[in-house]
């Protein structure tokens, strides 16, 4: 970086000439200067130069004032945390609370005193850079933290799947098919993402399960199914009470992904649209996947057939609204099928996940 490149930049708006020449002259050596002669092309300047560090600004111009100007930096997200100071003539009390109302951080007045200006300027630079640091390693420091958290979450959907499954392709198709049916239900990318990530902790509760069920090659009996149904709630008890959004989702879905939208589900017996959004996708996801899927006990089903079960199950086991909207999603959930097939020698040891 050169040393013309470091230099902090520095805008000063004035409506008249002289005034702008004065500051032009004392800060040019130390700063790169930008000027602007009324509010309009102020505000203009200020929203097209990356990294503009302070703006020193006249109160009293035509047609646009300062405090409007300030007021319109203050409402922009690319603006807003760009120090003011007011550079004014009008020195009443009354009108340097005016501006730090509008978020100014100090007022100089008319006539400048050079080394006041000097200072303030020096001192608002600092202070401004001290806090772009701190909140670039605050920044940087929540992209670690979130980065851990979904590490940990990633390790217990693999967990919880090589319980049962030798390949973990399940959890991997299903997550996928969840963000997919997120899209198209209206959740933003973000939300989407996350429902991805959190998906394959549907099953974290199996950890908790014997191996005798879960690795039985046949239908469960009665006792068994009990205990098969005990996982939603272990799930919620692995998880625990963290409060981060990922896990909270993790653990909504744990809980919710087998009731059922007639109510007729477990554990709690939910109905409708009291069922979490994120479960009920998560479902459709879950059980669209096991019908598709050579297990110990059954073939894979045909695409066909399985879709003709979710519109079979629509408004009794699954959101109609949903199966209308992963049925409309079809060609990327093939897609996602086939990206993500087993391998031709393997044999999956998970019960029917309909139960």
């Amino acid at each position: 970086m050169t040393v013309a490149e470091s230099k902090a930049t520095i805008l000063i708006v004035d409506d008249a000439p002289e005034n702008i020449d004065i500051l032009r002259g004392l800060l040019k050596d130390d700063y790169k200067i930008k000027v602007a002669i009324n509010g309009a092309k102020a505000l203009k300047i200020a929203q097209s130069t990356p990294n503009l560090d302070l703006i020193l600004l006249d109160v009293m111009m035509p047609d646009m004032d300062g405090y409007e100007v300030c007021r319109q930096l203050k409402s922009q997200i690319s603006t807003a945390s760009i120090p003011v100071i007011f550079v004014t003539a009008k020195g009443e009390t009354d009108d340097e609370a005016l501006g730090f109302d509008l978020g100014a951080v100090d007022y100089i007045t008319k006539p400048i005193s050079p080394p006041i200006v000097k200072k303030r300027v020096q001192i608002h630079l600092a202070l401004h850079n001290e806090k772009r640091l701190l909140e670039a390693e605050v920044r940087k420091r929540t992209q670690e933290l979130e980065a851990s958290q979904k590490e940990i979450i990633a390790c217990l959907g693999k967990a919880a799947e090589y319980k049962d499954n030798d390949t973990g392709m399940h959890v991997k198709r299903m997550s996928h098919y969840a963000k997919v049916l997120g899209l198209a239900a209206g959740m933003t990318e973000e939300e989407a993402n996350a429902l991805q990530e959190t998906a394959p902790m549907h099953d974290i509760g199996k950890i908790g399960l014997p191996d005798y069920i879960l690795q039985k090659p046949a239908k469960l009996n009665e006792d068994e199914i009990k205990k098969m149904r005990e996982h939603p709630q272990i799930g919620v008890d692995i998880l625990g009470g963290q409060t981060c959004l990922l896990l909270n989702m993790a653990r909504s879905i744990a809980i919710s992904h087998h009731e059922k939208w007639d109510g007729s589900g477990y554990p709690h017996g939910l109905k409708g649209e009291d069922i979490p959004l994120h479960g009920r996708i998560a479902a459709i996801a879950d059980v669209f996947d096991a019908l598709t899927t050579l297990r110990p006990y059954k073939e894979a089903w045909s695409v066909e057939d399985a879709i003709k079960l979710l519109k079979e199950e629509s408004g009794k086991h699954f959101d109609p609204q949903l199966v209308a909207l992963f049925i409309a999603s079809l060609p990327k959930i093939l897609e996602i099928k086939k990206q993500y097939q087993e391998p031709a020698n393997n044999k999956m040891k998970i019960e029917d996940t309909m139960i």
